[in-house]
């Protein structure tokens, strides 16, 4: 019997078979204790990974053992109250009469802490953003990348040390003894047969045998001097680096900053908009974000600019919608960008301006980009931009539109504004 032992060192995930088997198994749970932490925490952090605890009744497993069986008798020193066949009272108060200052509890059942670990950022990810998807995904063209990815592309004749195949080498070298060896072999066998024969006979023929003695010699050595691993046999894994695609994506992100949305709206679109910058990175390997703010006038701003600014004033929406036609056009070609839209107001506009920003989006925008959602957040009634924008939902299947009453709303509303589609 031969036992193989494997020292290599290992990574910090020792158990990464085991980890991945356990979270097959508890897909449910986990999914559950994600939502549950997701509720508690900041959509700045989603970045991060997460400890979530699963109730040990949960990861339980049956486990089988011996019984005691038969019929067992035993004496206990120190008894004098009780005899064989008698009834024991249970202990009131359903514990034991200990001196410590606490008081039992009437449960019989043995509690446990939760099973507690700790998710990685990927694995959070996947799991909150598993049953989502980018609705009409169509990655128009691969981008003329760079970028290359390693890949196994059989084996070589030389390399460095680090990449020899043993066991493709030792398989090798043995074809190659077998192959010039195999007829030296073969007549080795043969001739200890024949030697056998003759020194059974009768009447021994002495010359013959020494023949066979002496060719028997001859084999042996000949075969013993095939190298049992030749420089030839050596065999490296050969790995190429080839084209990795990578497809690219712009976010635009049209905020309203007039006087009717104050900080706590702002804060909100901005958690949406942190969140949807979050799920596209998990599709697109190469994303930028054109932020666009408005209030009666448009303009293009940086992050910092775009969440901070104090500048403010009244509304017309028509301003950025025509900004963003001409962004589109100028630098993100359509056959070269899957261009998605993100839009967030109160939805206070003036009413000729809605009906403006209806036809732009029909005649105009609609036909760039591959997804447009609006988000109004208010908890009044809709207001006449909402009305015009229903029309557009009615005519494209790529536009959609939810209303976001308070932060605890987000969540809800971005998963049905990307929800996985059945047709």
């Amino acid at each position: 019997m031969v036992h193989l032992i494997d020292r290599r060192v290992q990574g910090k995930n020792k158990s990464a078979p085991n980890r991945e088997r356990f979270l097959r198994r508890y897909k449910g749970q986990i999914k559950e204790a994600v939502a549950r932490a997701v509720k508690g925490r900041s959509i700045t952090d989603m970045e991060n990974g997460e400890r979530v605890s699963i109730p040990v009744k949960d990861v339980g497993e049956p486990s089988f053992g011996h019984a005691r069986g038969g019929v067992w008798e035993g004496v206990h020193p120190g008894n004098e109250q009780y005899q064989k066949g008698d009834q024991i009272a249970r202990p009131q108060g359903g514990g034991g009469g200990g001196k410590g200052k606490g008081q039992g509890g009437n449960s019989e059942e043995i509690s446990e802490d939760d099973f507690a670990f700790q998710l990685s950022r990927e694995e959070f990810m996947n799991y909150f953003f598993e049953d989502l998807e980018l609705p009409n995904m169509v990655k128009t063209q691969l981008t003329s990348t760079t970028d290359f990815k390693s890949q196994r592309a059989g084996y070589k004749t030389s390399g460095t040390a680090s990449s020899l195949h043993v066991l493709r080498s030792l398989r090798g070298a043995m074809g190659r003894r077998i192959a010039v060896g195999g007829k030296s072999s073969r007549r080795l066998k043969q001739a200890q047969e024949e030697l056998e024969a003759a020194l059974a006979e009768p009447v021994q023929d002495g010359l013959r045998i020494s023949a066979l003695r002496e060719e028997i010699r001859h084999l042996r050595t000949r075969i013993a001097a095939i190298p049992f691993l030749d420089p030839f046999d050596l065999r490296y894994s050969n790995r190429i680096k080839v084209p990795k695609p990578a497809s690219q994506c712009v976010m635009f992100c049209l905020l309203d900053v007039s006087g009717s949305m104050d900080e706590q709206k702002k804060d909100t679109a901005k958690r949406f908009f942190i969140l949807l910058y979050l799920f596209l990175t998990r599709a697109y390997e190469k994303i930028e974000v054109v932020f666009i703010r408005h209030h009666t006038t448009a303009q293009e701003v940086d992050e910092n600019a775009f969440f901070n600014s104090r500048e403010s004033g009244g509304t017309i929406v028509s301003s950025a919608l025509v900004l963003l036609e001409q962004t589109i056009r100028n630098r993100y070609a359509a056959g070269d960008w899957n261009v998605y839209v993100a839009q967030a107001s109160d939805g206070d506009n003036w009413d000729n301006d809605s009906v403006a920003c209806r036809d732009i989006l029909r005649q105009r925008i609609m036909p760039l980009v591959q997804y447009y959602a609006y988000v109004e957040i208010t908890d009044g009634e809709p207001q006449n931009l909402w009305l015009e924008y229903e029309r557009i939902a009615e005519e494209f299947a790529h536009f959609a539109m939810q209303k976001i009453e308070n932060p605890a709303d987000i969540y809800p509303v971005f998963r049905e504004l990307f929800k996985k589609q059945t047709n």
